[in-house]
C-alpha cells in the first residue's frame, strides 16, 4: 500500500486473512473503485478491498474446503461429501446461479445426488 499503510502494517496484517478467506484483493485506497470497500483506521484510509464476484467466491470456497480436507472433494466418502454440502448450504452456495452444478462437479456426483444430500440435512 502507500507510505501511510506502512504505518498501519499491523492493521493490514490483521485483515489480510479475512480478505484472503473471502477471495478478495487488497490494494491502496487511492486505487479503489466504486464497488470496493475502503477500510479506515484511526481516521485514515488504510487499504481498499475488492470483493470477488459470487461465482468466484463459490470456487474459492470449494478450493478452501479441498485444502482443509487435504484431497480433492471428489475423493471424499459419502458422509464427508454430505458434510461439505451442509457447509456450502450454510454459506449460501446454492443461492448462486449454477451452484448445484458447480458443487456436483467438484464432488464428482450428479446434481440429483447433491439435491438428495440437501434434503437429508433438513
Amino acid at each position: 500500500m502507500t507510505g501511510s499503510a506502512d504505518d498501519h502494517g499491523p492493521f493490514v496484517a490483521a485483515v489480510k486473512p479475512l480478505v484472503d478467506a473471502m477471495g478478495g484483493e487488497m490494494m491502496p485506497p487511492d486505487e479503489a473503485g466504486a464497488d470496493d470497500v475502503v477500510l479506515a483506521w484511526q481516521g485514515q484510509d488504510v487499504v481498499a478491498v475488492r470483493l470477488p464476484q459470487l461465482a468466484d467466491s463459490l470456487d474459492h470456497i470449494l478450493l478452501a474446503l479441498e485444502r482443509k480436507r487435504g484431497k480433492p472433494l471428489s475423493e471424499l466418502d459419502r458422509k464427508a461429501k454430505q458434510e461439505v454440502v451442509r457447509i456450502l448450504e450454510a454459506r449460501g452456495a446454492f443461492a448462486v446461479r449454477h451452484g448445484v452444478e458447480t458443487v456436483a462437479g467438484a464432488l464428482g456426483v450428479s446434481r440429483f445426488t447433491v439435491y438428495n444430500y440437501l434434503n437429508r440435512s433438513t
